[in-house]
């Protein structure tokens, strides 16, 4: 869902984003596509990699009880580290 105070992606963000989707899930490692989530609204230098359980399940995911969040011990700072270093790879 698109905030109506959010401001439009420019050209550099939609093209990270769409690098972030196609990486596995930073949580679970279920293979891509996935969902690119914000870890604040607007900064989509800062998204992380997940599938749709771990983002938006009502037991396991991200904005529900995070179920699947504890049992991997994984914050949303960890889960960036992951889709951090997953991107990293992709240029050595």
């Amino acid at each position: 869902m698109w905030s109506k105070n959010k401001k439009a992606m420019r050209a550099a963000e939609r093209e990270h984003v769409e690098r972030v989707k196609n990486l596995p899930c930073s949580v679970c490692d279920t293979p891509g596509p996935s969902e690119a989530h914000e870890i604040e609204q607007g900064l989509w230098h800062c998204s992380i990699a997940l599938c749709p359980s771990c983002h938006r399940d009502g037991r396991n995911g991200l904005h529900g009880q995070r179920r699947m969040w504890a049992v991997m011990k994984m914050s949303e700072l960890g889960a960036l580290h992951v889709t951090i270093g997953r991107l990293m790879k992709e240029y050595l």
